[in-house]
């Protein structure tokens, strides 16, 4: 499979730079011009013929995850960590799951803003790409990893973390079916290379400019408040705990 350069749009770039010098002044239509062209020239690989249908794992995933936490809600209400809220452990677990929800959240969009809506249509190698195969997944890992430290256990941080890099990998593995179907040997070489979720930093590489989805970034906005609306459901589970004394359930 041979990776395909963008003439026509090369050819843009090149009559928008000539029209941005005359309207504009000189240095915004260079830069205006080796961001496009950043783009324009990188290597496309074509997809094969030999496509799959995505599975209902993979297109289903995030209202699964949602399905399984509404369920867990009642069992953690019951839940007595041997943390007090009031101690200064509970205070400072708290603060490290918070942090680590926005380190998911601010994770997540990091990974949008460099591949876009581009996922099923490149063998995307850039930037958080280039250290794993599927960093969304490592940051939403991330993001769940607080959920269990906001509820002063850390037990049930290694659960919850443990459970959905399990439920991930297997939809990171459906995924890449239809990739290798879409790309082969391209996608095959990429991932003998690259981890599919933990990360090689060793790894690292990055083109100097990166073209932003609008679209997409929106798209993950609602993702990520999914992720942040952990925080004060967290909070309502510790208060129902001692307000009703519903925690009976040890767990550390």
């Amino acid at each position: 499979m041979k990776a395909k350069w963008n003439r026509t749009l090369i050819m843009r770039c090149v009559q928008q730079w000539t029209l941005d010098n005359i309207l504009t002044d000189r240095n915004n239509a260079d830069t205006h011009f080796r961001e496009a062209i950043v783009t324009a020239t990188n290597p496309v690989f074509t997809k094969s013929k030999k496509s799959k249908k995505l599975t209902w794992w993979v297109k289903n995933r995030i209202n699964a995850l949602r399905v399984a936490a509404v369920l867990l809600v009642p069992f953690l209400v019951m839940l007595q960590p041997g943390v007090s809220p009031a101690s200064l452990s509970f205070a400072l677990m708290d603060m490290a799951g918070i942090l680590l929800v926005f380190a998911g959240v601010l994770g997540r969009f990091w990974c949008i803003v460099y591949i876009g809506g581009r996922k099923s249509e490149v063998v995307f190698q850039d930037g958080p790409y280039s250290i794993c195969r599927h960093p969304l997944y490592l940051f939403s890992t991330i993001a769940t990893l607080g959920l269990g430290l906001m509820l002063g256990s850390i037990v049930l941080s290694v659960l919850f973390a443990g459970i959905v890099y399990f439920i991930l990998s297997r939809t990171a593995k459906g995924e890449e079916k239809y990739l290798r179907a879409e790309f082969g040997t391209d996608y095959d070489d990429y991932a003998a290379r690259v981890p599919r979720i933990l990360p090689n930093a060793a790894l690292w590489q990055t083109q100097p400019y990166v073209t932003a989805d609008l679209k997409h970034l929106r798209g993950n906005f609602k993702d990520a408040l999914v992720f942040i609306m952990l925080i004060p459901a967290t909070r309502i589970i510790v208060w129902l705990r001692e307000t009703y004394d519903l925690g009976f359930i040890p767990i550390f």
